[in-house]
């Protein structure tokens, strides 16, 4: 299958060329935010139509700077200690998503004290909203010939002009998008189209995210610079999925017995009133 090139950049304004990846960024950004109004209007959302503004932007902080410095940290630790300074050239390339998540994480946790609701409350309203983004940024890789697949011999096999060996390769950039973007936002937009046991939302987004990523990486290519990390076939993305997995179903598994606790006890209430 050719692949169908498209110039990475969009447009230019003079000196200032603006990419396709940026975009899909802001757009992912953008459907987080009708999201979350239209999400808000529920009568057991945790937060109100007027902070849903406060909550993007202090997800999409987390987003880059945790990106940025889990890219470093993760997969360019040598890099940035040749070269400090690299760290802050984020216009140079170079963003990871489980950065990216745990800066999240800390985003949402500053942002749940400040508007006094339980944690796990607010992550469960951001998890639907996530997906779109994540589908995006996929689609941007794509169009910027980077996160490529491994070598393959599938009739939709693609040969990237950007790649000096010119193999046929999975377009693993778009099975990321599919996965990852539509298939998790399909689950969670229907799973919490209802309130669910507080934590339950999350620990799909973790889990569902972890499993697709994981199995995705069976064909992307790994980093060049750092290769597969363990026996010869498990890759770092898969390392960092490994734990996404397990508190995911941990969360699930911690809000059901909670849920299921929180019931007997109302049960319970009425009977123990009536004998006294």
């Amino acid at each position: 299958m050719a692949y169908p090139e498209i110039d990475p950049v969009a447009f230019s304004i003079g000196r200032i060329s603006v990419h396709w990846y940026g975009i899909m960024y802001l757009l992912g950004f953008l459907a987080a935010w009708y999201l979350g109004v239209r999400r808000s209007e529920k009568r057991w959302s945790p937060i109100r139509r007027n902070k849903v503004e406060d909550l993007i932007v202090y997800a999409a902080f987390g987003v880059i700077l945790g990106g940025r410095c889990g890219y470093v940290l993760f997969y360019n630790f040598d890099k940035w200690l040749a070269d400090p300074l690299w760290l802050i050239r984020i216009w140079e390339g170079g963003m990871s998503f489980h950065g990216g998540l745990l800066g999240v994480v800390i985003a949402l946790a500053i942002f749940a004290r400040q508007v006094r609701q339980p944690f796990l409350a607010i992550a469960d309203f951001v998890a639907p909203l996530v997906p779109i983004g994540l589908g995006l940024g996929r689609i941007g890789n794509f169009i910027g010939q980077e996160l490529w697949g491994r070598p393959t011999d599938v009739p939709w096999g693609m040969i990237f002009p950007s790649d000096p060996e010119r193999l046929v390769r999975h377009p693993s950039q778009l099975y990321q998008a599919t996965l990852e973007g539509l298939v998790l936002f399909i689950l969670l937009f229907w799973f919490s189209r209802k309130p669910r046991p507080i934590g339950m939302v999350s620990g799909m987004f973790l889990a569902f995210y972890g499993i697709f990523r994981f199995a995705v990486e069976f064909v992307r290519m790994p980093d060049s610079h750092i290769g597969f990390v363990y026996h010869g076939w498990m890759t770092r993305g898969q390392v960092l999925s490994l734990p996404m997995i397990l508190i995911g179903l941990l969360l699930i598994i911690f809000a059901w017995v909670q849920d299921r606790l929180n019931k007997e006890q109302q049960i319970s209430k009425p009977k123990e009133k009536h004998s006294s």
